[in-house]
């Protein structure tokens, strides 16, 4: 009930903030799913506790004339300059919070919600302005498959069974209560109680295999009182890389492993030298590998040796972990 409320009023600040014109009541509930699925009466009701909660937030809904020469219907609408923020300085911290939360809100599935509102807008003849939104609009997506049920099973706090594959390990079901999700080095993952092994532990969304079934009802669990995902994560993740290799990469390639890096040196001939940290040999040679001859492994040695592995085997049709 209280997403479907959230949603709502998200709904009704998008109609009433990219309209350039007073909206009428029938045209509020007109683009509005849950407006348009309440009777008359109920409807009446929600949109008025609606722009009461609205105002409360400190977001005035302005009420006024659609036609300024006859006195007809009232209309409403909120005035982008009343609504919009002024200009903020966010701490690094701050602005990551943000940046997750812009994938969150896409993933969540608000914003098909919220752009089928401004389509029922568009279709009844309503002129709205779409550039107000970009405010809200997501810079970063998750796209892995499982994010989306992994995310209900986590405000749900339903119990889930997946196939989790490791590099060079079979893939094995598991069994989890899932505590959160939490975004580190642009990949997701959720955490949770390991029902398999008894403890918290950190899955990758993008090494979950085929789909997450859930295992049990809503509210199955309780999360642990003052559990902190970034806690459990530094807990549970490795250690910090030690280890140092110098790649040679394109100009505007190798994105994942430019943000890694901790020097780069431009060298001509469309290529810079990057210095990186890694905990993994096998992990780093697949990345590397992953962009063919974009990037070159200048040193270690041993790294150098796993790519080369790996693109030799892959020709050859197989793709085993070095010895």
């Amino acid at each position: 009930m209280a997403e479907r409320k959230t949603e709502r009023l998200m709904n009704l600040i998008f109609a009433l903030l990219v309209s350039r014109q007073y909206l009428t009541k029938e045209q509020i509930r007109e683009s509005i799913a849950d407006y348009r699925d309440s009777t008359p009466q109920a409807f009446d009701r929600k949109f008025e506790r609606d722009k009461e909660e609205l105002r409360e937030l400190g977001i005035n809904v302005e009420m006024g004339s659609i036609d300024k020469y006859f006195s007809d219907e009232p209309g409403y609408r909120i005035r982008r300059d009343e609504a919009e923020l002024p200009d903020l300085e966010l701490t690094r911290e701050e602005a990551a919070v943000i940046g997750l939360a812009t994938q969150v809100w896409e993933h969540a599935g608000l914003a098909s919600e919220s752009t089928t509102a401004l389509v029922k807008l568009k279709s009844i003849g309503v002129d709205v302005d779409t550039s107000v939104l970009r405010m809200a609009e997501p810079k970063l997506s998750a796209d892995e498959p499982s994010f989306d049920a992994m995310w209900d099973a986590v405000t749900r706090r339903i119990p889930v069974t997946f196939v989790y594959a490791r590099p060079n390990r079979e893939p094995m079901t598991r069994h989890l209560e899932p505590w959160g999700i939490i975004s580190w080095h642009d990949r997701w993952y959720v955490g949770g109680f390991d029902l398999d092994r008894g403890e918290a532990r950190i899955f990758r969304l993008s090494r979950v295999i085929g789909d997450v079934e859930n295992q049990g009802a809503p509210g199955s669990y309780e999360v642990p009182e003052g559990t902190d995902m970034k806690d459990v994560a530094r807990s549970l993740f490795p250690p910090a890389p030690e280890e140092a290799a110098v790649l040679r990469i394109r100009t505007g390639r190798g994105q994942s492993l430019r943000r890694l890096a901790e020097k780069v040196t431009p060298l001509g001939d469309d290529l810079d030298e990057v210095e990186i940290r890694y905990s993994s040999a096998w992990e780093l040679a697949s990345e590397v590998a992953s962009y063919g001859p974009d990037v070159m492994v200048v040193s270690p040695p041993d790294v150098r040796a796993a790519v080369i592995h790996r693109l030799q085997t892959a020709v050859r049709g197989t793709l085993e972990a070095p010895a």
